[in-house]
C-alpha cells in the first residue's frame, strides 16, 4: 500500500473517528440535560416537602383528628421515599454524564492521533518529495558538469 492510499485510509478512519467522537458529544449533551432534570425535579420534591410540612404543621397545632394526622403523616413519608428515590436518579443521572464525558475524551483522543498520524504521513510524503527532487536536481548537476568537462577537455 502507498503512502497515498494509506492517507486515504487514514481520511476515511479519520471521518469515522470524527461521527464517532460527534456521536458521543450528543449523547454527554442528552445525559447532562437528564441530570439537570432529575436535579429540578428532586429540588422541586424538596421545596414541596418544605412547604407541606409549612402548611399542615401550623393545621395541627390548632387542632386536627388522628385521622387527618395519620393521613399526614402517611403522605410524608411517601414524599420522603419519592425524595430519596428521586436522589438516586440523580445520582444515576450524573454516573450516565461522567461515563459519556469519559467516553467524548476517548473519542476526541482518537481523532487527535488520527490526524496527527495524518500529518506525519503527509510530512513523509513531502520528506519523500523533497529528496526526489534534490536527487534530480543534483544528477542535473552532474550532467551539467560532465558536459562542460567534456565540452573543455575537447578544445
Amino acid at each position: 500500500m502507498s503512502t497515498l492510499d494509506s492517507i486515504a485510509t487514514l481520511n476515511t478512519l479519520l471521518q469515522h473517528a470524527t461521527h464517532e467522537r460527534d456521536t458521543a458529544l450528543a449523547a454527554l449533551q442528552q445525559a447532562e440535560a437528564a441530570a439537570e432534570a432529575a436535579r429540578r425535579q428532586a429540588e422541586q420534591l424538596l421545596g414541596y416537602r418544605v412547604e407541606y410540612r409549612e402548611r399542615w404543621g401550623s393545621h395541627f397545632r390548632g387542632s386536627g383528628t388522628i385521622e387527618l394526622l395519620h393521613c399526614y403523616q402517611g403522605f410524608a413519608g411517601r414524599l420522603d421515599q419519592a425524595i430519596g428515590q428521586q436522589d438516586q436518579a440523580v445520582k444515576n443521572a450524573e454516573a450516565r454524564v461522567e461515563r459519556a464525558r469519559a467516553l467524548c475524551v476517548a473519542r476526541e483522543q482518537r481523532v487527535a492521533a488520527v490526524r496527527k498520524l495524518i500529518e506525519r504521513r503527509r510530512a513523509e510524503l513531502d520528506r519523500a518529495a523533497g529528496r526526489r527532487e534534490q536527487r534530480q536536481l543534483d544528477e542535473a548537476a552532474a550532467r551539467q558538469g560532465a558536459a562542460r568537462s567534456a565540452a573543455f577537455s575537447s578544445q
